[in-house]
C-alpha cells in the first residue's frame, strides 16, 4: 500500500479574473526584466504552480538568471518556490538542476545575515527530500554555535525536523541538542530544544528538567508549556511520577502567563483528584476567566469549569466557589453571562443561595441604571429566570426575591417583565404563606405597567388569588384608577367636546396673514398646535390600551371581575356590599362593551368594531353570570376552582418535564452482576488487537453470524455508513470515499485503485464543491502502480448549515501512451445538514419571537404511508434532529389531528423553527397521515435544507422508531 498525504504549507489565492500568463512570457520576464518585473513574474510562476501546472522549462530560467540575485524579496519568493516546485522526474528520481539549487542553500547558510540564515534554516523543515539535505549537515550543525539567537533556534529546529523524518542524516541529534540546551541562554532557543528532546529522547529531556526544576518558575512562557506538556506526558505514561512533579505544576499556577496557567490548571485535574488540587484548577480558571478581555477566551475556559462539575467529587468542591464564579458576571458579553448563571444554578447549595441571591439582586439594580440595548434587556430576563429557578429550588428565600422582582414589571422589555409574571403565577401557587405578600406588592406595581400581554397576565393573578375582602376591595379600587372615570364612552366624548370648544375660542384670537408663493394671501391660526397638545394628554393606563384596541385586556379585566365578584358574594353575608360590588363590576364591564362599539378607539383590521367578537362573546358571558343571581353551579366552579386547577396540572407537568430531562442527563451505572464473567477482550487496545485477539472466539462468533462486543459492532457500522462510492466497480480507477465531519471541518479519506495493468502517472483527485462549503487544499498528483492503491486525503471548511456538494474526478496519464489524459468521472457527495444541527430547547414566548422575525419561510406537505399520527412526529423528530417544545402530556391521547412546535439549533448558532401540523381523515382509521410542515430560519438556505431533509425522509421507506 502506497499512502500519500503530501503536508500543505503553502495556500496563496489567485484571482480568478485575472488571465493566465504564458510560459514564454514568464521565461523572457525572468531572463530579461529588471528587479520588479523578476518579482512579479516570479509571483505568477509560484501561482500557476499551486494550481496544478508544471512549467518544467522555468526551473534552468531561475536558476540561472534569478538564484543568484541577493534582493531579500526574491530571496524570500525563492524559498516558496523551491517549496512547491516538483523536484523529481516521472520516475522519482531527483532532478540534476537541484544540484545546483543545493549549492545556493549551502551558501545561504553561511551568509553573514541572519535574517537569511534562518529563513533559509526554517525552509529546510520543509524539504522532504533527503539526497538534497545531505551535503547540508555540516552548514546546519554549525548554525547552532552562531551569535544571533534568531539562527539557533531555527538550526535546531532544523535538525529536529530531519532527525524526525531521515534520523540516518544526523544519527547524534539527541546528544547534540542536549549538550546546546545546558549552555544556552535564550529562552526561545532553550524552548525549541527541549521540545525536541520531549519528541526525541524522553530521558533526556526529564534529566535536565530535574535538574533545573526548582528554576521553573523563572523560565519564559514558551518554555513553561512545553514543560507542562513534558510533566503530562510523563506522569501518564509513569502514574509513580506524579509525586516528583505535582509541585512544579503548582507553581505554574503563579505563572505570569494566562497561557501558561491554563495549560497547568488542566494538567494539575488530569494528573490528581484531590480537593486542593480541584479547588486550586478551579480557582486558577475563574482568575483567567475575570481577568482576560477577550471573549473567546473566557467561553473557554468557562466550558472547562464547566466540565469539572460532571465529576461527583468535583462539585462538591466547585459548590464552595461559587461566590467566585459569580464575579464573572462582570463580563459584558451575555454568553459568558449565561454559562456563569446556568453554572452557579446548579452549584448553589442551602449554605450560599442567601448570598447569591444578594448578588443577584445587585445586578439586578444595575440593569436598571445602563443605557438600554438588547442585550442589557436579555441580561435582565436572565437575571429574572435565575432569581426564579432559586425559588423553586430554594422556597426560603423566595420572600426577599418577590419585591426586586416587581419592580420588573414596569420595565420596556416585555420579555422580562412576562418572566417576572411566570415567576408570580409559579410563587403564589406554591407557596400559599407568600400569597398577601405578592398580591400587595403586584397591586402597587399595577398602575406602572406599560405592556398589554404583562396586564392581562397580572390581572388573572389578581382575579385568582385575591381572597380576603380587603384584598378584593383593593384590587377594585385599583382598577376603578386604571380605568378613569365610568362610563368610559361619555368621559371620552366630553374631554374632545371641551378640546373643541377651546379651539375655537384660541383660533378666533390667534389669526396671521402670510403670503403664499403665488402672491394671495393664507390664514393660519394656533388650532393645530392647541389640539395636539390637548391630545397629548396622559390617560390611565388601562383606558390607554383599550383607547389602542387591546380588547383583549378587556376580556382578561371580565373574567377578573366576576371571579373577585363572586368571591365576594361568598365572603360577604351583607347583601348590599354584596350587591354594590356586584354592580360595579356590571357597569365596568357594560363601559367596555360600549367602547368597543363606539368606534371611539383604533379599530381592529379583522373586525367592524375596535372590539373582536370574541371579546364580546367573553364579556356578554361575564355579565351574564353577574346579573343571575340563580347562576349553575358549574359556571361557578369553572370561574371559582377549574382555572387554579389548570395552573396546578401544567406546573406539575412542567416539574415532571424538568425531572425527565435531568435524569436523562445523568450517567447511567453501569451494573454488573458478580458472576458475571470478566471479558478478557476489554483489556486488549483499542482498534488493534494484534495477536492478544482470541482468534478462535473471533471466528466462532462471525460463523454464528454474532458480533464480538456490541460497541464494535456500531462502530463498524457507523463508519461503514459513512462511506460513499464514487465510481464504478469496472472503471479502470475506482474510487470510494469515507466522510468525516467534525464541526467545521471534512475530512475525506478517498481510496483510490488502479485496476489496470499500467503504471499510472500524475494521478491527480480534482475536486470541486458547490454551497457554502470551501476545498482547503489541492491533493497531490501520485503515481499509482498496476494493482496498487492509496488513501488521498482533502479537507473542506463548512461556513453555514446548508446542504453541500461535493464533486469532481479523478485524471491520469498511462505510463508509455501518448494519448490524452484519461478522466474518470466522480458520483457526487452529499453533505447532510444533520451533521450540523442538534436538538434545543426554548420557552414559548422566545419561539414566537423568532417565528415572528424569521422572514424565510418553507412549507413542506405530509406525504407518508405512516398512518399514526405519534410515530410520524417521532419518525420526524429522529430524521431532522429537531426537539419537540409541545409537552407529552399536551399530545397524549387519540385525537384526529395535532400540531406541535420544534426547534433546533445548528453547530454554527443558526436556529431553525417548525410547525408540525397533521391530521387524519374522518372516520377512516387506517388512513395516511395528511397535513403539513411549516420551517422557518433565518437563513434561506437552512429553510431549504431542512425541507429537502423532510422530503427525502418521506420518500425513503417508513420505519417506526424504536420509542414509537
Amino acid at each position: 500500500m502506497t499512502a500519500v498525504e503530501q503536508p500543505c504549507y503553502t495556500l496563496i489565492n489567485m484571482p480568478s479574473d485575472s488571465e493566465a500568463p504564458n510560459e514564454m512570457q514568464l521565461r523572457a520576464d525572468l531572463e530579461k526584466g529588471d528587479i520588479k518585473i523578476k518579482i512579479e513574474a516570479l509571483k505568477k510562476s509560484i501561482q500557476l504552480i499551486l494550481a496544478g501546472e508544471r512549467l518544467p522549462g522555468l526551473l534552468m530560467t531561475v536558476i540561472r538568471f534569478v538564484l543568484p540575485l541577493q534582493d531579500h524579496m526574491i530571496k524570500k519568493l525563492l524559498l516558496v518556490f523551491w517549496e512547491i516546485v516538483p523536484k523529481t522526474t516521472p520516475d522519482g528520481k531527483l532532478m540534476q538542476e537541484m544540484i545546483l539549487v543545493c549549492d545556493a542553500y549551502r551558501k545561504d547558510l553561511q551568509h553573514p545575515n541572519e535574517f537569511i540564515r534562518g529563513s533559509t534554516l526554517r525552509f529546510l523543515c520543509k524539504l522532504k527530500e533527503p539526497e538534497l539535505l545531505e551535503p547540508l549537515m555540516p552548514a546546519i550543525r554549525a548554525c547552532l554555535e552562531h551569535r544571533h539567537s534568531y539562527v539557533r533556534r531555527n538550526s535546531v529546529l532544523a535538525i529536529f525536523t530531519i532527525y524526525r523524518n531521515f534520523e540516518f542524516l544526523i544519527p547524534d541529534a539527541p546528544e547534540l541538542i542536549s549538550n546546546f540546551l545546558e549552555g544556552e541562554q535564550d529562552m526561545s532557543c532553550k524552548r525549541n530544544a527541549f521540545l525536541m528532546l520531549l519528541h526525541a529522547d524522553q530521558e533526556r529531556a526529564l534529566s535536565y528538567l530535574a535538574a533545573c526544576l526548582d528554576q521553573v518558575a523563572s523560565f519564559g512562557d514558551i518554555l513553561q508549556l512545553v514543560i507542562v506538556e513534558l510533566i503530562y506526558k510523563v506522569c501518564h505514561a509513569n502514574p509513580s511520577e506524579r509525586s516528583r512533579f505535582i509541585r512544579c505544576i503548582y507553581s505554574l499556577l503563579n505563572s505570569q502567563s494566562a497561557a501558561v496557567r491554563y495549560e497547568a490548571a488542566g494538567t494539575l485535574v488530569t494528573l490528581s483528584s484531590a480537593p486542593t488540587a480541584i479547588k486550586a484548577a478551579a480557582s486558577c480558571y475563574i482568575e483567567l476567566i475575570v481577568k482576560e478581555s477577550d471573549n473567546n477566551v473566557k467561553l473557554i475556559v468557562l466550558d472547562r469549569l464547566i466540565a469539572l462539575k460532571e465529576h461527583l467529587s468535583h462539585e462538591r468542591v466547585l459548590q464552595e466557589l461559587v461566590m467566585d464564579i459569580v464575579r464573572v458576571l462582570a463580563s459584558p458579553d451575555l454568553e459568558v453571562r449565561r454559562k456563569t448563571l446556568a453554572l452557579a444554578l446548579e452549584l448553589v447549595s442551602s449554605r450560599n443561595i442567601e448570598e447569591l441571591v444578594l448578588v443577584l439582586r445587585k445586578e439586578v439594580a444595575k440593569t436598571h441604571n445602563t443605557i438600554e440595548h438588547d442585550d442589557t434587556g436579555k441580561y435582565r430576563q436572565l437575571l429574572v429566570r435565575t432569581l426564579h429557578a432559586c425559588c423553586v429550588k430554594f422556597p426560603d428565600v423566595a420572600a426577599t426575591v418577590v419585591p426586586v422582582l416587581v419592580e420588573f414589571l414596569s420595565d420596556s422589555n416585555e420579555l422580562a417583565a412576562t418572566d417576572v409574571l411566570v415567576f408570580l403565577r409559579e410563587a403564589i401557587q406554591r407557596f400559599e404563606n407568600l400569597r398577601p405578600l405578592i398580591i400587595e406588592h403586584l397591586l402597587d406595581a399595577f398602575p406602572s405597567i406599560k405592556s398589554a400581554k404583562v396586564s392581562r397576565a397580572a390581572l388573572w393573578i389578581l382575579g385568582e388569588y385575591a381572597s380576603t375582602e380587603d384584598d378584593i376591595q383593593a384590587v377594585m379600587s385599583q382598577l376603578r384608577q386604571a380605568l378613569g372615570e365610568i362610563p368610559l364612552v361619555e368621559d371620552e366624548i366630553k374631554k374632545a367636546s371641551g378640546e373643541k370648544t377651546e379651539e375655537e375660542a384660541t383660533s378666533s384670537v390667534t389669526v396671521q396673514k402670510l403670503v403664499t408663493s403665488d402672491g394671495t394671501y393664507a390664514s393660519q391660526s394656533a388650532f393645530n398646535t392647541t389640539s395636539a397638545a390637548k391630545s397629548g394628554e396622559v390617560r390611565p393606563p388601562m383606558r390607554q390600551m383599550l383607547m389602542d384596541g387591546e380588547f383583549f385586556v378587556g376580556a382578561a379585566l371580565g373574567t377578573t371581575l366576576t371571579k373577585l365578584a363572586l368571591r365576594f358574594s361568598l365572603l360577604v353575608s351583607d347583601a348590599k356590599k354584596r350587591n354594590r360590588l356586584c354592580a360595579e363590576a356590571m357597569l365596568v364591564l357594560a363601559s367596555v362593551i360600549h367602547l368597543g362599539r363606539s368606534g371611539l378607539p383604533t379599530k381592529n383590521k379583522s373586525a367592524d368594531f375596535a372590539i373582536t367578537n370574541d371579546d364580546a362573546d367573553r364579556l356578554w358571558l361575564c355579565l351574564r353570570v353577574l346579573s343571575n343571581n340563580d347562576r349553575p353551579a358549574q359556571i361557578a366552579t369553572v370561574f371559582e376552582r377549574e382555572c387554579r386547577r389548570a395552573l396546578a396540572t401544567m406546573l406539575a407537568a412542567q416539574a415532571d418535564e424538568e425531572a425527565t430531562a435531568q435524569r436523562a442527563k445523568e450517567k447511567p451505572g453501569a451494573i454488573v452482576q458478580p458472576d458475571e464473567p470478566v471479558l478478557f477482550a476489554q483489556l486488549a487496545p483499542k482498534g488493534d488487537l494484534g495477536g492478544q485477539e482470541n482468534v478462535f472466539d473471533a471466528s466462532l462468533s462471525q460463523a454464528m453470524g454474532l458480533a464480538r462486543s456490541q460497541d464494535a459492532s456500531i462502530a463498524a457500522s457507523s463508519k461503514l455508513n459513512k462511506v460513499t462510492q464514487l465510481t464504478g466497480l469496472s472503471d479502470p480507477v475506482y474510487a470510494e470515499a469515507l466522510v468525516h465531519v467534525n464541526q467545521y471541518d471534512i475530512v475525506l479519506d478517498v481510496l483510490v485503485v488502479n485496476q489496470t495493468d499500467d503504471t499510472l502517472q500524475n494521478c491527480t483527485l480534482e475536486l470541486a464543491t458547490l454551497g457554502d462549503l470551501k476545498l482547503v487544499e489541492k491533493p497531490q498528483p501520485i503515481v499509482l502502480a498496476p494493482r496498487d492503491f492509496c488513501n488521498i486525503k482533502a479537507n473542506v471548511k463548512v461556513a453555514s448549515t446548508e446542504n453541500g456538494i461535493i464533486f469532481g474526478n479523478i485524471v491520469y496519464d498511462v505510463s508509455g501512451s501518448t494519448s490524452d489524459r484519461n478522466v474518470v468521472v466522480l458520483n457526487d457527495i452529499h453533505i447532510d445538514i444533520m451533521d450540523y444541527i442538534v436538538p434545543a430547547s426554548c420557552t414559548d414566548t422566545e419561539f414566537r419571537q423568532m417565528w415572528a422575525e424569521f422572514e424565510w419561510e418553507n412549507k413542506v406537505s405530509v406525504v407518508t404511508s405512516v398512518s399514526d399520527l405519534h410515530q410520524y412526529l417521532q419518525l420526524l423528530l429522529k430524521s431532522t434532529n429537531m426537539k419537540c417544545l409541545t409537552p407529552e402530556k399536551a399530545l397524549s391521547g387519540e385525537c384526529g389531528f395535532m400540531a406541535a412546535n420544534l426547534y433546533a439549533r445548528s453547530i454554527f448558532g443558526e436556529d431553525a423553527l417548525a410547525n408540525l401540523s397533521i391530521e387524519k381523515p374522518f372516520g377512516k382509521p387506517d388512513a395516511s397521515v395528511v397535513g403539513h410542515i411549516r420551517i422557518r430560519a433565518k437563513s434561506q438556505g437552512m429553510a431549504l435544507s431542512l425541507g429537502d431533509k423532510i422530503n427525502n425522509t418521506q420518500k425513503a421507506p417508513n420505519r417506526a422508531p424504536a420509542n414509537a
